[in-house]
């Protein structure tokens, strides 16, 4: 075989380039690149490939797009909640708001002679010692020393014992530093209305130095006496809940329950001028 091409060598490659020749006449004859071909072929994949990453951009950046605009509706949306919240807020301050001067209304109809400044409840002291609260209304608003407290129906709460500019501090018929004179509405007898610390984490007040021929029951409701000048009469304190004699078998007392809702309530009138 070697010596067949080493013998025939010169004929097959002048073979070849004959047949190269024609192959090549043969294509620009017919039109076709053999050289274009060639380069189509190789460069197909490639094509291939850059239009996979063309598309897998293109997705990346659709959602990349739905993303940022999820983001946006979702952020409008969240921001739309918050401003109907506040208006909620804001529509709830105004109902309470309502429902206070109604309550402020009713109070002045029931007793014009007194002169009332709302105010709000801010801090709440409860403890075997003291019971007290403190409102958002002081000396700025009229507030003094000495003004009595009350709720929206006109049950005692207690007393004003340190007015600052801003707030104020009120003590109430539950601690047993409060003193006032009490009455008992149905018999129209006098008694002293106190605070007492066996009682004041049950809730209840001390009506003592009871006359010894009261007639008390239970449900008798107790109000403020007046004497003294010091505070309004008339102002309902709460209900006998029990006659208590004292250990020395003369004396009584009776356990009072406030009307007012002291542990609970939110709103209160501080009665700045009675017409004393």
């Amino acid at each position: 075989m070697k010596q067949f091409f080493r013998n025939n060598g010169g004929l097959l490659l002048v073979a070849a380039v004959l047949l190269a020749g024609v192959l090549t006449v043969g294509a620009y004859i017919l039109g076709y690149d053999p050289l274009s071909g060639a380069l189509e072929l190789l460069a197909t994949p490639f094509r291939a490939a850059s239009s996979a990453v063309t598309g897998w951009a293109q997705e990346q950046y659709d959602k990349s797009f739905q993303y940022e605009q999820a983001q946006a509706e979702i952020d409008a949306l969240r921001r739309r909640v918050a401003e109907l919240e506040q208006d909620a807020i804001a529509g709830q301050e105004a109902v309470r708001e309502n429902e206070r001067m109604r309550d402020l209304l009713g109070l002045a109809e029931q007793r014009p002679e007194l002169q009332y400044r709302d105010a709000a409840v801010v801090r709440r002291a409860s403890s075997n010692w003291t019971s007290d609260l403190t409102i958002d209304r002081g000396t700025s608003g009229g507030v003094e020393a000495g003004d009595c407290v009350i709720d929206q129906y006109g049950h005692l709460i207690g007393v004003v014992t340190q007015a600052d500019f801003n707030s104020s501090l009120v003590t109430t018929i539950l601690d047993p530093t409060l003193e006032l004179g009490g009455r008992i509405a149905r018999t129209d007898e006098d008694a002293i209305l106190k605070g007492d610390f066996s009682l004041m984490l049950e809730g209840l007040a001390r009506l003592s130095y009871l006359p010894e021929e009261a007639r008390l029951v239970t449900g008798d409701q107790v109000i403020t006496s007046g004497l003294g000048g010091m505070y309004p009469p008339g102002l309902a304190v709460g209900t006998v809940r029990s006659l208590v004699t004292e250990e020395d078998g003369l004396t009584r007392y009776a356990q009072v329950e406030p009307a007012a809702d002291i542990n609970g309530v939110q709103y209160v009138y501080v009665i700045v001028d009675y017409g004393a």
